[in-house]
């Protein structure tokens, strides 16, 4: 900054760092505002379904999960049956939970057993029609 000799000259440099003032201010207020919206409970919650629904592998993460989720249920079922004993119903619970987390973790051998079941499906289609065929 140069240095103010007169009168007309220290009126302009605080008119101008007036208006510095007035901007800055101005700026700060929108982003009180910005922030104060971005905390709402509404723009928080959107903007964490914005974040979820873009992460990549959406599909397999939630596939994994919910294949996890049923063999797991499915697996106790089994375990537990028609069995009203406790022992049995704390023992399938401890299962269904290692198998929930088990296959929640490891959505690529689920994917891989799928694959080949899919292929044995189609071979036995296969041999069907052919024994049909003939």
């Amino acid at each position: 900054m140069q240095n103010i000799t007169s009168k007309a000259g220290l009126k302009d440099a605080i008119m101008v760092l007036e208006d510095e003032q007035a901007v800055a201010g101005l700026i700060l207020k929108e982003q009180f505002y910005v922030t104060y919206n971005s905390f709402k409970p509404v723009n928080l919650i959107r903007s964490t379904l914005k974040d979820f629904t873009s992460a990549p592998n959406l599909v397999d993460n939630l596939l994994g999960i919910s294949t996890g989720l049923a063999t797991g249920y499915i697996s106790k079922k089994l375990i537990i049956g028609g069995s009203g004993n406790i022992l049995r119903k704390i023992i399938g619970s401890l299962f269904q939970l290692g198998v929930t987390t088990l296959l929640a973790k490891n959505p690529d051998a689920i994917k891989s057993v799928g694959h080949v079941i899919h292929k044995y499906i189609n071979r036995s289609k296969e041999r069907l029609s052919e024994d049909h065929g003939k």
